[in-house]
């Protein structure tokens, strides 16, 4: 994984509450051996038409809007344990999802894939909605160290929470086994130390 520590990025907008697994990656495009390809059917059924035609009026359709965060509405995730969820919306581009309440177990699968899932009370939430809506190319902050989001427009800032591990591997870009591979050396010096008692 791609470490992440601060990013600078304009943001989508997807005021949507109760977006469930499927709706982020329909089940019918589960069938890839790999995680690369997912991004091209992310929001599948809201961004394109049965003749495969984009839908006009879906946000990611619309050249207004890019970056590397998605803003999106409350109880983001719902539904099903899918981590391809969590690929789609990698492969596709974002880093960070923002939103006022996240599914428990999408919120570790996006941890343990590299995208960082900030959640903010909906007042925030709100804020960062109306920002975008009075300037589309408004820029955000993410400062993964400090904990901040920041309208960089504004300059108003937000703080969230992150669990010290979790974070330590975004900040490095390792998942579980990474992380245990950077460990190596203290673990032979703790396994020598058992045999010698």
């Amino acid at each position: 994984m791609r470490p992440l520590n601060n990013i600078k990025s304009t943001a989508v907008p997807l005021p949507i509450e109760d977006v469930d697994t499927d709706q982020i990656i329909p089940a019918r495009f589960l069938k890839a051996l790999t995680r690369e390809g997912f991004g091209d059917n992310l929001f599948r059924d809201w961004r394109y038409n049965n003749d495969n035609t984009p839908v006009d009026n879906f946000v990611l359709n619309n050249d207004l809007y890019s970056g590397e965060i998605l803003i999106a509405g409350n109880n983001f995730g719902c539904g099903s344990s899918r981590e391809h969820a969590a690929w789609a919306l990698g492969d596709y581009g974002f880093r960070v999802v923002v939103s006022s309440f996240f599914a428990d177990i999408f919120k570790g699968n996006a941890l343990n894939n590299g995208i960082l899932p900030i959640q903010l009370t909906a007042d925030e939430l709100d804020s960062i909605f109306k920002a975008i809506e009075k300037n589309p190319k408004c820029k955000f902050e993410v400062d993964l160290k400090e904990q901040s989001f920041t309208v960089m427009d504004t300059e108003e800032a937000f703080s969230f929470e992150i669990g010290s591990y979790k974070k330590m591997c975004l900040q490095n870009g390792y998942d579980d086994i990474d992380y245990l591979i950077s460990q190596k050396d203290k673990i032979e010096a703790f396994e020598n130390l058992q045999i010698m008692y």
